[in-house]
């Protein structure tokens, strides 16, 4: 049994970093018996031609997508042009956006045959072996396909017990090096389960109310071998990495105790965190926590089901910066019954606590409480354009507030960021900057730079001709400053960094000197470059 797993595009704003979901999905696939590969267009070029090359020389016996509701179109288009280029493959889809709009989706895109519903590990080990056979489906809990023109859905799955028991994600079957060029941090969880009840959040949902916890051991064994791999960051992305203080503690005791040093994150909520606990987490490593706050208007709060306080928020910022820890903050813009007072008191808020923070539009996803409950809600949904739901515009309006409104007042918001940003450029530009601004500036045009030569695949597709005495990183280089209007000696300085760390390499054909990513020697044997 083969099995091509599709990593999904999304776009730059959106952070990607190695797809975590997919790499615990491609796990199960294996300890099923499955012959896996993840074919990973966030940090490459989609296009059919490339999948039909993909699917030509790999033969898989099904194809998978993942998706998040922002780019469940592109997960659907992938899907339909698997279909076509093989028409007996077998198509399957999970997530959480699929989870809860099943019938949706399945009408979406007729040529899907299966959604994993829910935590799919457990379900994808029992569906593996039987995926060839259609009348064992039935028997499979946890899924949902098509037969005789109606949708079937299976009974629900239970939570995954024991998280220990779980095969650690298959990041190697990730493109490792381009992911290491782009810089992001790397995911991790070390529980599930989220105990709060916000009606705008599918955690509860997802994975249970009730904490579910691996084991330190294994999350350290884990952390060593990212940090192997050449990674230096971690964020841990669990729905609430600080739900249980003594477990944090006794993971950061295991970091201490094993000497290792890197960089990490986590998410938090600002009922959960105090001074010790912090400490802690700072001797361990962890320099930033982000905090959901939301709204700075203490009915909103209410409303939404948040279940903390402002003088909550301002506590655990106070621990932050005792702490050393970086706080950032999230707030949400459109949020059930929002006036423009809840906008001004949540603008207030933010500049009192005078850190970091975001806004971010908000999107009634499928499976919410808000959208499934939307008679009791002072909000009304003004597209299902799920392409629309990236948290970047109003998807929403209420009684109170237009979507005009709403963009305006994140509109000031950018436009304070921008002329500091501005500001910023200029001092670099004129050799008057901080090491901190240098660095800011180079790195923000770096990202951009590398984004761009990994996701239009300009490397492998710039061949250069062979000349004596000239270097092919050099050949490169001004083939690529060209293609992306940027200058030379920066574009040379950044890919010659990539060819030193052995990122990338060279070889000679037919005259040229072609350019590709390097890999595990799993994924080098497929003739297509990923």
């Amino acid at each position: 049994m083969k099995i091509a797993l599709i990593a999904t595009p999304y776009p730059l704003e959106e952070a990607p970093s190695p797809p975590l979901g997919l790499a615990y999905a491609a796990a199960a696939c294996e300890a099923a018996g499955a012959t896996v590969r993840i074919f990973d267009f966030i940090v490459s070029k989609y296009s059919p031609g490339k999948l039909a090359a993909i699917l030509d020389a790999f033969k898989p016996d099904v194809v998978g997508a993942n998706s998040v509701t922002m780019n469940q179109f592109t997960a659907e288009r992938i899907i339909r042009d698997a279909r076509r280029l093989r028409p007996s493959i077998v198509t399957m889809m999970g997530g959480p956006h699929v989870s809860f709009a099943v019938e949706e989706t399945f009408k979406s895109c007729p040529e899907l045959d299966l959604i994993i519903k829910g935590e799919g590990e457990e379900t994808l080990q029992e569906l593996i072996p039987v995926i060839g056979d259609r009348k064992a489906w039935k028997a499979v809990k946890g899924i949902a396909f098509r037969e005789d023109g109606s949708v079937v859905t299976t009974g629900p799955r239970d939570l995954i017990h024991d998280l220990d028991g779980l095969p650690l994600p298959a990041r190697h079957l990730l493109p490792v090096s381009r992911y290491l060029a782009l810089g992001y941090p790397v995911s991790i969880i070390t529980s599930r389960g989220c105990p709060n009840r916000c009606i705008f959040c599918l955690g509860r949902r997802m994975v249970g109310f009730k904490g579910r916890f691996r084991s330190p051991k294994l999350v350290l064994d884990e952390i060593e071998h990212i940090l192997s791999l050449g990674f230096t960051r971690i964020n841990v992305a669990d729905d609430l990495f600080t739900a249980n203080k003594a477990r944090v503690k006794e993971l950061c005791e295991e970091i201490r105790r094993r000497g290792i040093t890197f960089g990490w994150s986590a998410f938090a909520r600002v009922n959960t965190v105090d001074l010790e606990t912090l400490k802690i987490m700072r001797e361990a490593g962890c320099d930033c926590v982000s905090f959901g706050i939301e709204s700075g208007d203490p009915d909103m709060l209410k409303r939404i089901r948040k279940g903390i306080t402002l003088d909550q928020a301002r506590a655990a910022v106070a621990c932050c910066r005792e702490a050393d820890v970086l706080p950032h903050a999230s707030f949400m813009v459109g949020l059930p019954g929002e006036t423009k007072e809840t906008l001004r008191r949540t603008q207030e808020f933010a500049n009192e606590l005078n850190i970091a923070y975001g806004y971010h539009f908000f999107a009634p996803f499928p499976g919410t409480t808000v959208r499934e409950e939307l008679e009791s809600y002072d909000i009304e949904i003004l597209t299902d354009d799920w392409s629309r739901y990236d948290a970047n515009a109003p998807v929403v309006r209420t009684s109170g507030v237009s979507p005009q409104e709403m963009t305006d007042f994140v509109a000031e918001y950018d436009r304070y960021n921008a002329a500091i940003w501005e500001e910023t450029e200029r001092h670099v530009r004129e050799g008057c900057c901080t090491d901190r601004e240098f660095l800011i500036v180079e790195g923000n045009r770096k990202l951009k730079l590398v984004f761009r030569i990994l996701s239009e695949d300009l490397l492998e597709e710039s061949p250069c001709a062979v000349r004596d005495g000239a270097d092919p990183v050099g050949l490169l280089s001004a083939a690529i400053a060209e293609k992306t209007s940027t200058d030379e000696a920066f574009t040379r300085k950044v890919l010659q960094g990539f060819f030193d760390a052995g990122f990338c390499r060279h070889r000679q054909e037919d005259g040229q000197y072609r350019y590709s990513w390097t890999h595990n020697k799993t994924i080098d044997t497929l003739p297509v470059a990923l």
